[in-house]
């Protein structure tokens, strides 16, 4: 009888990609339990090979990978890890994505263009997923877009407390860079004890990727210590663009903050030649050491993923994590 009850328990496994095996080992970590095995290697014309090394049978498998750049190699990666999975029982498999590629596709904004970001899910679940983890998506309703749950985690806290301990809270102000984030900036005013909002007016060209025109400033920012946030830094022409408007409006000094750090092409550049008094970031894109300087400080995503996976393996409630956050 012992044995058939020991056959029955829930078995926890953490899978990794090559993306980012050391956010992995840091989850693992802090679940106290060892990354599983896995061989994983390109063929000479690239196609990807995976293999586990141990039996994964009825277990319940969380497999990490951050679409990082090349994006299109680390997500077809994952698929088919999630795909090996499937074909080797096991009994419940989750996608871990901290960061989701090509969440910016979100919605057509012309005829003729799709939808990439509802492909991907479809994509998962085809593969064999039967839930998706994700932190920050770019926008909320792409957790409709998979067919199953979706664990949406916010970095928000982590950021906000960071950025909390390190200020003047009377003379904060949260700015939005543009008005589709305004909701995201309340969230920060209301943890920080309800400072002050203030958004950036801007115009897009759908036409022209990465690249925006910035315009006026809503709210007063005079003599404010400034908090730039947004879910994501890629060339940070939009995020240097805030700056200087914020500065040119008297903002005494400007922070950003930002969950992903993609920090595409000339992005490190533009950030160490703005004014901005400090980059706070987290840790779910591997950023190379040739990408740091002094005024960046990268906060780390483990203990908030693997509280997230403890809820899930325990049949808990990932919510609870995020109680006071709508």
């Amino acid at each position: 009888m012992s044995e058939l009850k020991l056959a029955s328990e829930k078995r926890l496994r953490i899978f990794t990609g090559r993306a980012f095996p050391e956010l992995a080992e840091q989850v693992a970590s802090e679940l106290g339990i060892p990354l599983t095995p896995t061989s994983a290697y390109d063929f000479a014309n690239g196609e990807i090979f995976v293999r586990f090394e141990e039996s994964v049978r009825g277990s319940d498998a969380f497999v990490i990978q951050s679409h990082a750049s090349p994006v299109n190699k680390h997500i077809m990666e994952q698929l088919i890890m999630v795909d090996a999975l499937k074909r080797a029982s096991a009994k419940r498999i989750t996608v871990v994505a901290p960061f989701y590629g090509y969440a910016r596709q979100d919605k057509k904004h012309r005829g003729r263009e799709p939808i990439t970001a509802r492909l991907m899910a479809d994509l998962f679940k085809t593969a064999g997923a039967d839930r998706l983890m994700v932190v920050d998506l770019h926008t909320s309703q792409i957790q409709g877009f998979f067919d199953g749950p979706v664990d949406h985690l916010f970095a928000l806290p982590l950021l906000a407390n960071y950025v909390g301990s390190k200020v003047d809270r009377s003379r904060l102000t949260i700015v939005s860079p543009d008005s589709g984030r305004v909701r995201v900036a309340e969230r920060w005013s209301d943890l920080l004890g309800g400072c002050p909002i203030a958004f950036i007016h801007k115009t897009r060209d759908p036409r022209i990727p990465n690249e925006s025109v910035t315009g006026r400033v809503v709210g007063d920012v005079q003599g404010q210590t400034c908090v730039v946030i947004d879910d994501m830094i890629d060339t940070a022409g939009t995020i240097t663009k805030a700056v200087d408007a914020l500065f040119n409006e008297g903002a005494k000094e400007v922070i950003v903050a930002a969950t992903h750090a993609v920090l595409s092409g000339p992005a490190i550049e533009r950030l160490r030649d703005s004014k901005v008094s400090e980059v706070v970031i987290t840790d779910t894109l591997p950023i190379p050491e040739e990408s740091h300087f002094d005024r960046l400080t990268i906060l780390p995503i483990a203990p908030l993923l693997a509280r997230a996976i403890k809820e899930v393996f325990e049949d808990g409630s990932v919510t609870s994590l995020f109680d006071g956050l709508s």
